[in-house]
């Protein structure tokens, strides 16, 4: 089956070696395994960074976003069958979704929304996942709550920023504020259903300061936390939350003792990667947002469409994310 793998960690994205076209064998399934025949894929941000930095002893597939056809199953599978439409983003510890077929467990596998098509759809799981676990099971904000409250969304236009945005304006009573600082994310973020957008390159006191606002309850801190870290402390408001998903190379936790302030990690590969006794839960939010697509509430958050699947485009698509350009999700479809 044709992939696209890099071989060497480090190399610079305009260099042709960077990622590579290859072939491997056709993967079998395991006990809980679906094999999915993969139509479209997503890049995220994950992807360069395991690219940079992660060393390999052989071809290594990255890639965790995916729409396609279930092909076959394991033994033990019971949520699905061949010929099901699917989406996901699977974990970092097993090939990824850059190949024709891909092996993932099925309890972090979702049905795909039947209102949208392959590249659509694809743009969604990881980012979709991310947000709402960050969002429901980390802040612990309720479903219809969070009246009175703001959350502000450092990253508003990129991916997780561009879902997050929609989940908690469509299924909370939280006032929403983006961040973005240039004119077209700025739109996006709007778009996206921010009630406000401040420029994130700018103070973002003053920036809250313009729309009436001294603090606020929570804090999604999405990109470059550690530029940040020390205005999210000061805005943050006694007993308020931050939550993180990024890589500051180092974050001062008494910064956050005088306030009460509570940090919260989100990792979407957590579940899928410790098997944990409640890993189907992505199964089931991945199909709770098909349904919230499928119905109008939410919407893709796709940004470009860069063609078929194969180095080259790749190449391309790791580049735009590496500029921290990019708005809403690159996806690819089709060989």
């Amino acid at each position: 089956m044709r992939a696209i793998a890099y071989t060497q960690a480090g190399l610079p994205i305009d260099d042709a070696r960077a990622l590579i076209d290859i072939e491997l064998e056709l993967p079998q399934p395991g006990p809980r395994d679906l094999r999915v025949a993969v139509r479209a894929v997503a890049v995220n941000p994950v992807d360069t960074k395991v690219r940079r930095g992660v060393a390999t002893d052989g071809p290594r597939v990255l890639g965790w976003d995916a729409v396609g056809i279930v092909d076959a199953v394991g033994s033990e599978v019971t949520l699905f069958q061949p010929g099901d439409a699917v989406y996901y983003a699977g974990v970092i510890d097993r090939p990824g979704s850059n190949a024709e077929y891909q092996l993932v467990d099925e309890r972090s596998v979702g049905r795909k929304p039947a209102s949208l098509d392959d590249a659509a759809a694809a743009a969604l799981p990881l980012t979709a996942i991310t947000a709402w676990e960050l969002l429901f099971d980390r802040l612990r904000i309720a479903e219809g709550g969070g009246e009175g409250q703001t959350l502000l969304v450092i990253g508003a236009a990129g991916g997780v920023g561009s879902i997050l945005v929609q989940l908690a304006r469509k299924l909370t009573k939280l006032t929403v504020i983006g961040t973005a600082s240039r004119p077209d994310t700025q739109d996006w973020a709007y778009a996206m259903g921010a009630h406000h957008v401040i420029d994130h390159s700018l103070p973002l006191a003053e920036g809250l300061a313009r729309l009436g606002i001294s603090e606020v309850q929570h804090v999604a801190s999405l990109t470059h936390s550690d530029q940040h870290y020390t205005q999210i402390v000061e805005l943050l408001a006694p007993q308020g939350q931050l939550g993180l998903i990024d890589d500051p190379g180092q974050v001062d936790v008494m910064a956050l003792k005088r306030k009460a302030l509570s940090l919260h990690w989100e990792s979407m590969f957590t579940r899928p990667l410790y098997r944990t006794a409640d890993m189907q839960r992505q199964h089931d939010l991945l199909n709770r947002v098909a349904e919230l697509i499928d119905t109008g509430v939410l919407q893709t958050t796709l940004g470009e469409h860069f063609g078929r699947i194969d180095a080259a485009n790749l190449r391309r698509a790791h580049a735009l994310l590496e500029s921290h350009r990019a708005k809403g999700k690159i996806v690819l479809e089709g060989w």
